[in-house]
């Protein structure tokens, strides 16, 4: 009798989760599955007239692109730059503001002021920074000669430093927030213990802050690959090669109304941002199994 009743209160609560969770799983099959669904759908037709399936064959078609595969290595490029000095500067800062140090209220509101700037208002500081006849070349005039730093090979570094000055105060403080919740009985005792700086840090800090790494590496990842819309204000649509990403390619794929190339490159993008994501995950908990929660 217990267990039948205990059964039916288990199936009642279950019931009632589903209906609370309703409009959300609504939301999300209307607005991510199913729009995903027609995409991967499309990458697998020949067009939408005909809508004959030719399964990978618009993906044959893609790598052979020159113009994929260049956006595909310099958004790589960008995102294996751009990604771990995001994570490490912003745990450096962190670690910074953590101790004791001058000015330490003028040093933080320095990282986080670019969080209330708009792109926009960026973008133009970085225009009249690196302009060919920008503050930059003004102030420092390399060999002589001055430099057009968005169509130099310089183009992803400066890109890099308006990705970097943009993100790390956002990153700064969630790694703030982490080392707060780490415990403080533990520092002592490895203060007590004779431990140095460094075993703290790699011993206990750093494993308590690893779903933080985790959190903001994928952060950064993501905001690696929308960077378009910083790139895009600054050099159009068609940018010098450097700087073409593959959000320029699928953007201009979709003016050009080619939907089987658009949406074959959305799903490939979308399978990476899986793959990297899952393994980032895996890597979070090999490293913080031992933890406590």
């Amino acid at each position: 009798m217990k267990d039948s009743l205990r059964k039916s209160n288990k199936r009642k609560d279950f019931l009632k989760s589903l209906c609370f969770l309703c409009p959300s799983l609504l939301g999300v099959g209307v607005f991510f599955i199913l729009p995903f669904g027609v995409v991967v759908y499309y990458s697998l037709i020949d067009g939408p007239a005909s809508k004959k399936f030719v399964m990978f064959d618009n993906f044959v078609r893609l790598f052979h692109n020159s113009a994929f595969r260049l956006a595909a290595k310099n958004t790589l490029t960008f995102s294996l730059m751009a990604v771990p000095l995001a994570v490490i500067l912003a745990m450096v800062l962190a670690l910074m503001l953590e101790s004791r140090i001058p000015l330490k209220s003028q040093f933080r509101t320095f990282f986080l002021s670019p969080m209330m700037v708009p792109v926009a208002s960026v973008v133009l500081i970085w225009q009249v920074l690196f302009n060919y006849n920008g503050t930059i070349n003004e102030l420092f005039l390399f060999g002589g000669n001055k430099i057009d730093w968005l169509q130099s090979d310089y183009a992803q570094i400066v890109v890099l430093l308006l990705f970097l000055w943009k993100n790390l105060g956002y990153f700064m403080i969630l790694f703030m927030a982490g080392l707060a919740n780490i415990p403080k009985e533990l520092l002592e005792v490895a203060d007590v213990e004779g431990a140095s700086e460094a075993y703290k840090f790699f011993a206990i800090k750093l494993r308590y802050l690893s779903p933080t790494v985790l959190f903001v590496t994928i952060l950064s990842l993501i905001n690696s690959f929308k960077v378009f819309r910083e790139v895009y204000l600054l050099a159009g649509a068609y940018p010098y090669d450097p700087l073409y990403t593959l959000q320029h390619f699928m953007n201009n794929t979709f003016g050009s109304m080619d939907y089987q190339k658009l949406s074959a490159a959305a799903v490939i993008m979308a399978l990476v941002m899986v793959v990297i994501i899952a393994l980032l995950f895996l890597a979070e908990d090999w490293f913080g199994k031992d933890v406590e929660g």
